[in-house]
Formats: structure tokens, C-alpha cells, sequence
């Protein structure tokens, strides 16, 4: 059985712009839809509306920096330090090119970065490039180290 990926998404057009991606890039197993950071932890944490969900963690979590309730730098910190989740890989998404917020996310432990682009061909290289399909066939993430910033790992619309 594969595990889901989790999208953590609060704008509807960036929501169905991800689907359309992972559809056709082929990665579009399960795939669960929370809209803000406070879910996305009840859900990794199986708390409240989430309690009686199949145990288990994601394959990989696609966060949105910038969420209603708790952002995503908070929900990324809460995945790092905790040892049941800490090795689930995170790909931060976002519409902020500002390099205090890539290199946050990087110093939080994200697994790679990507500026929400405007072109949906990019995009779709951009998540086959950033190596989302290990995650879907649950292969481990990359070793223990922290990619350090690089070009490479974020996407910018032409």
C-alpha cells in the first residue's frame, strides 16, 4: 500500500495546479489536502478530527510557507524534532523568493524549495527534478545532512 502525500496548501489554485503536477508527472498516489499548519500537525500527530486515521506517516509532505493558524516554518520545526517524523521528507512551496525564507527553511531541515511558478511545465520538471518520486515509492530520503542553500534546489519561474 502506498503512503499518501501530504499537500498543505491554503490557496485552491496553487491546490489544483499541485494535483495537476503530481498527475502528471505521475506521482498522484493518495494524496491528502489540509488547508492550514494547526491540521497539517492534528494530522501527522493524529489528533482531534484525525485520531482514528490509519497510522503511518506520509510519504512526503508538500508545505506551503506562508499558512493560516501555524506557518509552515513552525510546521517543518514540529516534523525536525520529532523523532517519529523527523524522516519524513518535506518539500517547502512557496510564492516567497526571499532568501531569509529559503535559507530558513533549509536551516529547519526542508528537503528542497520551490518558488510556486507561473509556468505549469516548469513546475512539473521542478517536483521530477526534486526527486518526489523516491518519497512515492518510499524509497528513505536523502542522508541525515542538511543540503546546504543552493540555486539547484529552488525553482523560479521565468
Amino acid at each position: 500500500m502506498l503512503k499518501p502525500i501530504l499537500l498543505v496548501e491554503d490557496d485552491l489554485k496553487d491546490i489544483e495546479l499541485t494535483l495537476y503536477a503530481l498527475e502528471q508527472a505521475r506521482l498522484a498516489n493518495q494524496v491528502v489536502i489540509l488547508r492550514d499548519g494547526a491540521e497539517a500537525l492534528d494530522y501527522l500527530y493524529r489528533r482531534h478530527d484525525f485520531a482514528e486515521r490509519t497510522p503511518g506517516n506520509p510519504s512526503v509532505v508538500l508545505l506551503d510557507l506562508k499558512l493560516p493558524k501555524i506557518d509552515g516554518l513552525r510546521v517543518l520545526q514540529a516534523i525536525r524534532s520529532d523523532e517519529q517524523l523527523q524522516n519524513i521528507p518535506v518539500t517547502m512551496l512557496s510564492a516567497s523568493n526571499e532568501e531569509q525564507d529559503v535559507n530558513s527553511a533549509y536551516e529547519l531541515g526542508v528537503n528542497s524549495y520551490v518558488v510556486k511558478p507561473q509556468n505549469f511545465h516548469q513546475f512539473v520538471n521542478a517536483v521530477t527534478e526534486l526527486g518526489v518520486f523516491w518519497a512515492v515509492l518510499n524509497e528513505p530520503p536523502p542522508g541525515s545532512s542538511r543540503p546546504a542553500f543552493s540555486e539547484k534546489h529552488r525553482f523560479m519561474p521565468d
